[in-house]
């Protein structure tokens, strides 16, 4: 119980300072405002500290995170998100080995629709026909959402990836300002290299062939790895920033989420077709 104390205090902290950036707070205001000792705000500091969160601390002024953090977390993400889906279900986590295996055990445990979850590395990552997708730690967002489609044929499924290409381009624009494309059907690239990709995995009814539910999973790369990429992809791979950049991680992670479930709630799934067409550039030539 002690325990689940010391986390919630330490949410609570991280929740204020993620949406007060730059702002000082004393260990008195936010022992207040927070309802918790003084000494439990040093201690949820010191363990935001300890898992690499840059908070000022100056005496008389109290308590600052740095602007320039750049974590994952699901206050981080939830800041961005639109009204709409900002009581999504997120966790974060640093490492796993796949999102997409967990999401998986999560959809037969009967969670959701909309569940999110985000690591910052993963050990066994997964792309298209079984291929190892390379998640490095600290450089990129792996994200699997759960969706579960009502009345959705096994071949219609082949649109969930499409949709989520177009939002991950449209986050990446809108982020880093740089014109984002895709070759089909899942790569997104960004400056003539291959940043992201989108793996869909569902599960079919045997007797009717509708899709019990799907788990979209999409690896992004926001930096490139401190060491760089495997020689084996270098010369394909890049990433959207060549240098750190405020909030990437987690503003990206919910602009996806966002323009992803603005899609897939249409029930035309019209708007998105001429958005893929225009980013495309494989149409017209040879693949």
């Amino acid at each position: 119980m002690e325990q689940e104390k010391k986390v919630r205090t330490r949410d609570k902290v991280l929740e204020l300072f993620e949406n007060n950036k730059g702002k000082y707070y004393s260990g008195e205001e936010l022992a207040e405002k927070l309802s918790v000792s003084r000494a439990a705000v040093w201690k949820a500091v010191n363990n935001l500290r300890n898992d690499g969160y840059d908070i000022d601390a100056i005496t008389n002024r109290g308590y600052c995170m740095s602007a320039q953090t750049d974590i994952l977390s699901p206050q981080g993400i939830r800041k961005y998100l639109a009204e709409e889906l900002c009581h999504t279900e997120i966790d974060v986590v640093a490492t796993i080995d796949s999102t997409n295996a967990k999401v998986k055990e999560a959809a037969n445990k009967g969670v959701t629709e909309g569940y999110l979850l985000v690591s910052g590395s993963q050990t066994k990552g997964r792309g298209r026909y079984g291929r190892h997708f390379y998640s490095p730690e600290e450089s990129g967002v792996y994200m699997s959402i759960l969706l579960r489609p009502y009345n959705c044929p096994a071949g219609k499924a082949a649109c969930i990836t499409t949709m989520a290409a177009v939002a991950v381009c449209e986050a990446i624009e809108e982020v880093s300002g740089e014109e984002a494309q895709i070759k089909w059907v899942n790569d997104i690239f960004v400056k003539g290299k291959k940043v992201c990709g989108i793996l869909t995995e569902a599960s079919i009814g045997v007797e009717n062939g509708m899709v019990e539910y799907a788990v979209l999973g999409i690896g992004i790369n926001i930096y490139a790895p401190n060491n760089g990429f495997p020689e084996d992809i270098s010369h394909i791979a890049g990433a959207v920033f060549d240098n750190k950049k405020e909030e990437a991680k987690n503003r990206i992670t919910a602009l996806v989420y966002n323009r992803f479930m603005n899609y897939y709630k249409d029930k035309t799934q019209i708007d998105y077709v001429e958005e893929y067409r225009k980013r495309s550039f494989v149409i017209g030539n040879n693949i």
